[in-house]
């Protein structure tokens, strides 16, 4: 080597070659090395593979598995072939001598440097091309499946009268062939012009043609198939404003084309769309002139003519010919919109019927007479008596309740009875001794099933139960109790081997339970063990002695996590259910196909419209989107997950559905007919929540079939949030068995209340037909109050409660030492005109620290009552001795003096008043004093004082304070109005 330094040089230092022994060791490392590599990525693609054969869903992970590998293969070819046989040409076409310059002279060094290396070079840069490409189009497995198997939807869109499936299912794949054809003929622009100026073909400094004439043929060649995807992507850009969304003040999200898209976008894009031909025939009639300058004026006008025909013109249309006169220039577009979006969230057939929102009648006692036939009104809240049965049921500590319970029908005396039931499941926090056996082996399943009366409270205001008790009995009859799927299970067991399982325990001891089923992987070869150690990350299972001759290892547990797993084109509701089916417990599990590719339908956001005040505090409520904005969803498929097996059963629902049917044809003989739901499975189906949630949100402004009322927002709704908490969420719908006005009997029902956009009085109320046993099922009837009187919405109604003096004393006794209040499901019925307020009230007394019913709150009619019970309270409010109340102002509203309004009566109280708030606090703390002492003989005297006390102090108040029934103490803010 020759001294380039300068400088002397020290004696040189011979390194020599590692030994013999230190190679073969490096070497071993490295093959072990990628031996580990190759096995983790073994052991993931082996265990999905044994999981879906153990569910016998095989078929779907072959199906999506080999549409994976065959969009990769085939695009990353493709990409690979494009960039590579465009470099391979401009090496080809290089000039045989450079011009000698400073910049061919500065090139020449790269040129000699990667002479050696060219084919590999080639090959490296075209495979890591392939490969990036590749595993993008694998993702788009959905869309090629979608593509390739669609049916027709039997409807056209009213622009270009084509059918929904073009726009559903054909337009996103076109658009992923574009968007891939663009990056091909980028890529290859990019690597042609970079080989041509790296052998010459291209020059920037040096004097002369800046490329030679075989360069500008390549390159114009490859700008002309740019130009002209670039047509294809205008052409079909016509298409995609049927199914564009934009911002409309008419709503929030605008889908479809409006005036402007008609008059001027579309016309535009077709004018584009010739230009850009012209422009790429330009290009490629290069070939044969050997001179740019026509491309580049006509892509120069291209450009242009996409500012000023694209973007000006369309603005132009919009300032000086929309905007002076919208309402009759949007109103036939409006009206496709308001068509097709009632028609692609199922709300089309929804019936609006006018309602007073008054009693119609003076009649009281027919008016209590009627209540029972109106509604079973439930009093005991899912959402609140969960840690009522936790403390009553729990038994064990690993056993434990979900947060919030269900609302289910069973059989009662003949008739069917609105239920809340949930499942004992495993609570592995409680687990006395943490630790891998105890966690993994020991326990493994939940135990039995505990329901109650939804319309009754026993004396001591807990629920009343119909199955309880560990192994739980009652109403339920005989059913394989133990619960190895829940949505508390979230880890893996490993069953049915040499060690044995926790099964429960009762006065004698504990029971030992080893599993029968079949579900889960069988563990016996050691294959499946290492793989399971690798995937799982856990050693012990390779090795340890806890495992052996029948042990299978149980995972992905949840019901939802189960369904999405073997249906992955399927959007899961929130809400799993457990139900007591043919002597076993299934969960219920309500699945959706969506898409948003239909033509004029307004989309939503899923995660946003099926958020309320429950989701906002359980995550397991969560619906699970495949795609979380849409525009047409279907409740199209009810899944059944057995606990005990963990056996998934898809079945078709909606039978008309063709994306249910596009999809049954990618994944055949995964989806039953509907036929084969029993009829016992069928007593336990119901309209799905989350659904319900998206038709409701919809409604708020679809709900209306004009035009011009839609336009001008005068009939915008909005869902009111929850009055109950402080999530700022919205109100949950609530499930009840109630009679709308046009019905003969009561059904099981979903309900949810509206209010007027930015006010808290009421404007609606609806409810869907959510029993599937009845003709109506789904249907959706909306009762709109007047306008021009006010109706006191949710948040009003919890208002006047809370300002009533005598409630509001009451509620600061129940409040009394460590105690909290909590108000339940705010439920409204309709009742011969007007609306029927129904809310139970819970109390954590002493050191229990669980909800039980201590009052009911009711109003109607202006009266209302807060008592011990539902039937006392609507004793009260029917019997004339209700409280009147005066509706507070809405907001916005001025509250100061109303004309004529009479001045508040004094509150000063008398004596006696006083004497008795003394004597009711007193009993309140006795009966606190026997919730601690578990004497509940006492704390139902205490109890009863309380009662006769503060009805005495109600009887002083109304003989001394002139009948006043409220007082501005109690509340400020939802005192009455008075004269200033």
């Amino acid at each position: 080597m020759p001294d380039r330094g300068g400088g002397p040089t020290g004696p040189r230092i011979r390194v020599g070659r590692p030994s013999r022994r230190v190679r073969t060791l490096l070497m071993t490392l490295g093959v072990l090395a990628v031996l580990g590599m190759v096995f983790t990525m073994f052991a993931g693609f082996w265990t999905d593979w044994l999981w879906y054969r153990s569910v016998n869903y095989s078929s779907v992970f072959t199906t999506t598995l080999w549409t994976k590998i065959g969009l990769f293969f085939v695009f990353g070819l493709l990409m690979a072939v494009a960039v590579g046989f465009n470099i391979w040409l401009a090496h080809r076409l290089r000039p045989p001598l450079s011009a000698m310059s400073m910049e061919q002279q500065n090139l020449d060094r790269y040129r000699m440097g990667i002479a050696p290396y060219k084919k590999w070079l080639l090959l490296g840069i075209t495979a890591l091309v392939g490969l990036i490409a590749g595993a993008s189009a694998s993702s788009q497995w959905r869309t090629w499946l979608m593509w390739v198997n669609g049916v027709s939807f039997g409807q056209k869109d009213p622009q270009f009268h084509l059918d929904v499936s073009f726009y559903a299912f054909d337009l996103p794949w076109y658009r992923f062939l574009l968007g891939f054809g663009f990056a091909a003929a980028i890529l290859g622009l990019i690597a042609a012009a970079l080989t041509h100026y790296l052998y010459g073909g291209l020059r920037i400094t040096s004097p002369g043609a800046r490329a030679t004439a075989a360069a500008t043929g390549h390159l114009s060649v490859l700008l002309g198939i740019f130009v002209a995807l670039k047509a294809v992507a205008y052409w079909l850009d016509r298409y995609g404003l049927a199914v564009k969304s934009s911002d409309f003040k008419a709503t929030d999200s605008w889908t479809g084309l409006r005036y402007v898209d008609a008059n001027a976008y579309l016309p535009a894009k077709t004018i584009l769309f010739c230009i850009a031909v012209i422009c790429a025939l330009l290009f490629f009639a290069t070939l044969w002139r050997r001179t740019w300058q026509l491309p580049v004026i006509g892509f120069g006008l291209m450009v242009l003519s996409a500012i000023l025909i694209g973007g000006l013109y369309p603005a132009i249309v919009q300032k000086f010919q929309v905007q002076p006169n919208e309402q009759a220039k949007e109103a036939p577009y409006v009206e496709k919109n308001l068509a097709a979006t009632r028609e692609a969230y199922g709300i089309g057939d929804s019936q609006v019927t006018d309602y007073p929102g008054t009693a119609t009648t003076k009649d009281q006692a027919k008016l209590r007479d009627d209540v029972s036939g109106a509604a079973s009104i439930r009093i005991m809240d899912p959402n609140i008596v969960s840690p009522t049965f936790q403390q009553l049921q729990q038994i064990r500590n690993y056993y434990a309740f979900p947060t919030n319970l269900d609302v289910d029908r069973y059989p009662k005396d003949g008739k069917e009875q609105d239920t809340v039931i949930g499942l004992r499941e495993l609570n592995y926090n409680g687990i006395p001794k943490r630790n891998w056996i105890n966690d993994h082996f020991r326990y493994t399943h939940g135990y039995g099933a505990v329901a109650a009366e939804g319309t009754t409270a026993d004396s001591g205001g807990r629920p009343a139960f119909t199955e309880s008790d560990l192994p739980s009995k009652g109403d339920l009859g005989t059913y394989e109790q133990r619960v190895y799927y829940g949505e508390r299970t979230t880890t893996y067991s490993i069953v049915g081997g040499p060690q044995k399982e926790i099964d429960y325990s009762d006065d004698s001891g504990e029971k030992t339970y080893s599993y029968q089923g079949d579900s889960g992987v069988n563990l016996d070869n050691p294959v499946n063990r290492a793989a399971y150690a690798v995937a799982f990350g856990e050693p012990q299972i390779l090795y340890s002695g806890a495992i052996g001759e029948g042990s299978r290892i149980l995972y992905n547990r949840t019901p939802k996590e189960r369904v999405e797993a073997i249906a992955p084109w399927l959007t899961i509701d929130g809400d799993a259910y457990p139900a007591v089916v043919g002597g076993r417990i299934q969960w219920i599990v309500d699945a959706y196909t969506t898409t948003n590719g239909y033509p004029y339908a307004s989309r939503t956001t899923l995660g946003d419209t099926t958020a309320d005040s429950l989701t906002a505090t359980n995550d397991q409520r969560t619906v699970v989107a495949q795609q979380n904005q849409v525009n047409y969803i279907r409740n199209s498929v009810k899944a059944t997950v057995d606990a005990y097996s963990g056996e998934v059963k898809l079945y078709q629902w909606d039978t008309q559905d063709p994306v249910l049917k596009t999809w049954m044809k990618a994944f055949p003989d995964t989806v039953e007919p509907r036929s084969e739901i029993s009829q016992d499975l069928m007593d336990h189906l119901r309209y799905p929540q989350d659904l319900f949630k998206v038709q409701r949100e919809l409604l708020t402004r679809y709900h209306v079939k004009d035009a011009n009322t839609f336009l001008s927002g005068s009939e915008v709704w909005q869902v009111p949030d929850d009055p109950t908490n402080k999530t700022g969420e919205t109100v949950p719908p609530y499930y009840l068995s109630m009679k709308m006005p046009d019905q003969q009997d009561q059904v099981f029902s979903l309900t949810t209340t509206f209010t007027p956009n930015g006010r808290d009085n009421l404007s609606a109320f609806m409810a869907v037909n959510a029993d599937p046993g009845t003709e109506d099922y789904g249907k959706i009837r909306i009762l709109k109050l007047p306008t021009s009187t006010t109706v006191s919405g949710p948040k009003q109604v919890q208002s006047q409660f809370n300002s009533q003096q005598d409630i509001a004393e009451t509620i600061r006794l129940l409040r009394g030492g460590d105690s909290e209040v909590e108000y339940g499901n705010l439920l409204t019925v309709p009742l011969d005109g007007g609306l029927l307020y129904v809310e139970p009230v819970y109390v954590r007394g002493g050191g229990l620290k669980y909800p039980l019913l201590r009052k009911v709150l009711v109003t109607y009619g202006g009266q209302t009552a807060f008592e011990d019970t539902l039937e006392q309270a609507l004793d009260k409010v029917f019997g004339g001795e209700g409280t009147p109340v005066e509706p507070p102002a809405d907001e916005g509203e001025d509250e100061g003096t109303d004309e004529g309004t009479t001045p508040p009566p004094s509150t000063e109280q008398p004596s006696t008043v006083q004497e008795a708030l003394n004597d009711a606090q007193k009993a309140f703390e006795a009966g606190q004093e026997a919730l601690k002492n578990n004497d509940w003989e006492a704390y139902g005297r205490a109890q009863k004082d309380l009662e006769d006390a503060l009805r005495r102090a109600e009887a002083a108040q109304s003989g001394g304070a002139g009948g006043a029934r409220s007082s501005p103490s109690a509340d400020p803010s939802a005192s009455p109005r008075t004269n200033s």
